[in-house]
C-alpha cells in the first residue's frame, strides 16, 4: 500500500503532465471549413479593398457585440449557427483575420468572400475579392500553418476529420449572367447550357475540395434567386417572383444534387452532401406567417419598393423587429430565416438534404 501512496501522486502529475503537452498537438474537437459567398462570409471582405463589404452599421445589429462584423446579416449567419450546434465554443475566423493564430487555427477558418461566385468572372464589379480558387489555395496555405503547429499527420486527421460547408452559384447568375442585359455569359450561352456549364466547373471545385483532404462537405444550392426583395424591386410589377430567375434556380439546383451523386459514386463514399436551400427558403417565402414573419416580400433595411434598391446603410430604411422579416437586406436572409435553415440542414428529410442530414452524419462519425 505504501508504494501505491507515493507512486499515484506521481503518476497523476505525470500523466496530467503528458496530457498539457499533447493537448497542443492533439485535436479534439470537430474543425469547421467555409467556403463560398456572402451568404457564409464571417468577414474577409473587411480587409479587402472592395465595395461587398458589411462592416458598418446597421449590419450586426443583433450580433452580440452589436457590431458590423462583416457578416451580411443582422446578427448570426449561416456558419456561425452551424458552428453552435456541433459544439463549437467559437465560430471558424475569418482566414484573413489577424487573430487567426495558435490555438484559434485549430477550430478551422471560414474563407469565403462576397461577390464570388463558381466562375472567375463572376463579381467583377466588386474588383479584389477572394475568388474560389484563392479561398482553395489559402486553405492548403492554412494547412502548412497548422502543420507548423501540431504535425503533418495530425494536420491530415483534423482535415479529414472536420466539417466542410461549400456556398456558391447565386452570384453566378444575378451578378454575372442576369446583371446586365445582353451580359457577355448570356451571349455565349442559352441559360440552360449556361446551367450545364457551371455545374461542370462546380464539379471541378468540389473534386478539389476532396483532393486537399475534405471528407464532409456540405454543398448548398442557390436560393428562389427570383423572390428576394433586390430581385422584386427591378423586375417585379405586383410582387410576383421573376419567372426567369426562378427558371435558373430551376435548372440549376436539381442538377447540382445529381452531380452530387455521381460524385459520390465516383468517390465511393457519401462524402458531399446536397443541402437544398431553394426548397428551404421557398418554405418561409411562400408561406412566411406560417414561420413567424410578417413579410417575405420587403428587406427589413434598405430603400425603394420592397426595400430592396441599393446597399443597407445607416441611410437606409430599417424596421424595429428584424425577427419579423424573413430577409435583412436585399439579397440576404435574417437571423431567424437563417436559423429556419440550419434546422433543415441538421434533421431535414431527404428531400431537403441529400443523402442525409447533419444530424445523421454526427451520429454515424461518432460510431467511427
Amino acid at each position: 500500500m505504501a508504494t501505491f501512496s507515493i507512486a499515484t501522486p506521481f503518476s497523476i502529475l505525470l500523466t496530467l503532465f503528458l496530457a498539457t503537452l499533447l493537448g497542443v498537438t492533439k485535436v479534439e474537437a470537430r474543425s469547421f471549413f467555409v467556403f463560398g459567398d456572402s451568404l457564409v462570409d464571417s468577414g474577409n471582405n473587411n480587409y479587402l479593398a472592395t465595395t461587398a463589404r458589411a462592416d458598418s452599421p446597421p449590419y450586426g445589429i443583433d450580433y452580440p457585440t452589436r457590431r458590423a462584423t462583416g457578416r451580411f446579416s443582422n446578427g448570426y449567419n449561416i456558419p456561425d449557427l452551424i458552428s453552435q450546434r456541433i459544439g463549437q465554443r467559437e465560430s471558424p475566423l475569418p482566414y484573413l483575420s489577424p487573430q487567426l493564430n495558435g490555438q484559434r487555427l485549430l477550430v478551422g477558418a471560414n474563407f469565403a468572400s462576397a461577390g464570388v461566385g463558381i466562375l472567375n468572372d463572376t463579381g467583377v464589379q466588386f474588383a479584389n475579392i477572394i475568388r474560389i480558387s484563392q479561398q482553395l489555395a489559402y486553405f492548403q496555405q492554412y494547412q502548412q500553418r497548422v502543420g507548423a503547429l501540431i504535425g503533418v499527420e495530425e494536420t491530415r486527421r483534423l482535415v479529414s476529420q472536420a466539417l466542410y460547408l461549400v456556398t456558391l452559384g447565386g452570384n453566378d447568375f444575378v451578378n454575372n449572367y442576369y446583371l446586365v442585359p445582353f451580359s457577355a455569359r448570356s451571349r455565349q450561352f442559352a441559360l440552360p447550357d449556361y446551367v450545364r456549364y457551371l455545374i461542370s466547373e462546380y464539379q471541378k471545385i468540389l473534386l478539389r475540395v476532396y483532393e486537399t483532404g475534405a471528407r464532409r462537405v456540405l454543398v448548398t444550392g442557390t436560393g428562389p434567386l427570383g423572390c428576394v426583395p433586390a430581385e422584386l424591386a427591378m423586375r417585379s410589377r405586383n410582387g410576383e417572383c421573376s419567372a426567369e430567375l426562378q427558371r435558373a434556380a430551376a435548372l440549376f439546383n436539381p442538377q447540382l444534387t445529381q452531380m452530387i451523386q455521381r460524385l459520390n459514386s465516383q468517390v465511393g463514399s457519401n462524402v458531399f452532401i446536397a443541402a437544398n436551400t431553394e426548397l428551404m427558403n421557398t418554405d418561409f417565402i411562400t408561406n412566411p406567417q406560417a414561420f413567424g414573419f410578417v413579410t417575405s416580400k420587403v428587406a427589413c433595411c434598405g430603400q425603394g419598393p420592397y426595400n430592396g434598391l441599393g446597399l443597407c446603410t445607416r441611410l437606409s430604411n430599417l424596421c424595429p423587429n428584424r425577427d419579423l422579416y424573413a430577409f435583412w437586406d436585399p439579397f440576404h436572409p435574417s437571423e431567424k430565416a437563417n436559423r429556419i435553415i440550419v434546422n433543415q440542414i441538421f434533421s431535414g428529410s431527404v428531400e431537403y438534404m441529400n443523402p442525409m442530414n447533419l444530424s445523421t452524419i454526427l451520429t454515424l462519425d461518432s460510431q467511427t
